[in-house]
């Protein structure tokens, strides 16, 4: 069985993120997403916030393609992250130059804290390449639109979450 896994914070899952996911799945027979907990990050949503999000929108996904979809969220390294789960591919997406650059230094420490585990890079689609979690945490912060950006649920979870608070 192939086992591949999608790390990330996921605060909030993104279509760029949902794209990777179901390209991703095609590769592996269990595509793990691992939901990195994070507090340095200080995330908006939290841990049990973001599995249930990732849960919902990844459900289709696995009955698209046949593939099991689990979420596994982690606070190790990414490489003992991929051992736990039983990983053999660990899928990163690119967006940019700058993505490709960090996520290098990152393959060259993974394989040499553990060489049997592949990276996989997967270039966002062109219509999903400027999105990140970040900026569309901000837009939604500041009262703009971002359903060009998320789901549904989840432009409706960060309206939520931004209610009440000042602009």
């Amino acid at each position: 069985m192939r086992i591949g896994l999608y790390p990330g914070t996921f605060d909030p899952i993104t279509l760029g993120h949902l794209d990777i996911i179901r390209r991703g799945a095609s590769l592996v027979d269990r595509l793990v997403i691992g939901a990195a907990i994070n507090r340095d990050k200080g995330p908006l949503f939290s841990l049990e916030e973001r599995v249930a999000m990732i849960e919902r929108e990844t459900r289709v996904i696995a009955e698209e393609t046949g593939t099991e979809i689990l979420v596994h969220p982690f606070e190790n390294l990414l490489i003992d992250c991929a051992r736990d789960v039983g990983a053999t591919i660990i899928i990163r997406g690119l967006r940019a130059v700058a993505d490709f650059e960090y996520e290098y230094q990152m393959v060259g420490m993974n394989r040499a804290l553990d060489d049997s585990v592949e990276t996989v890079f997967l270039m966002a689609e062109a219509r999903h390449q400027a999105i990140a979690s970040k900026l569309v945490k901000e837009i939604s912060r500041l009262g703009g639109d971002v359903s060009k950006f998320v789901s549904p649920a989840v432009r409706d979870a960060l309206a939520a979450k931004n209610a009440g608070r000042t602009r």
